[in-house]
């Protein structure tokens, strides 16, 4: 019981996270054989490898613990109504930015013709 209590606050540079899930993706081990290899809990290979594959090898050196890890780490995650909700929203936008600029040449051509007739 001991033993588990002093491998509990480990920290782990970017490099050794990198390492360990390439050597895993490498050599086809599963989280427990990863974590039996390098005496660790296959959980936290887990949620290394998540980081990994979602965000990029560059977040595995970020430190995400501690006060200020909120505002260090991972972007917060937004439901999934949320998600659609601001996806509809932005080609709602983009659909209303390009009728506008269609507008304006129309408004543009209409003004540039009218000179031209009264000249």
């Amino acid at each position: 019981m001991e033993e588990k209590a002093k491998r509990k606050n480990r920290t782990y540079t970017g490099k050794f996270k990198q390492k360990v899930i390439e050597d895993m993706h490498n050599n086809q081990l599963g989280y427990r054989e990863t974590g039996r290899k390098y005496d660790m809990d296959g959980n936290t290979i887990r949620a290394w490898e998540k980081i990994y594959l979602e965000e990029g090898v560059e977040q595995l050196y970020i430190e995400r613990r501690g006060k200020n890890a909120k505002s260090k780490g991972r972007p917060m995650k937004l439901g999934k109504k949320i998600e659609e909700d601001i996806i509809a929203e932005v080609q709602r936008l983009r659909m209303e930015n390009e009728y506008l600029k269609k507008l304006n040449a129309l408004v543009c051509e209409r003004e540039k013709s009218q000179k031209e007739t009264k000249l």
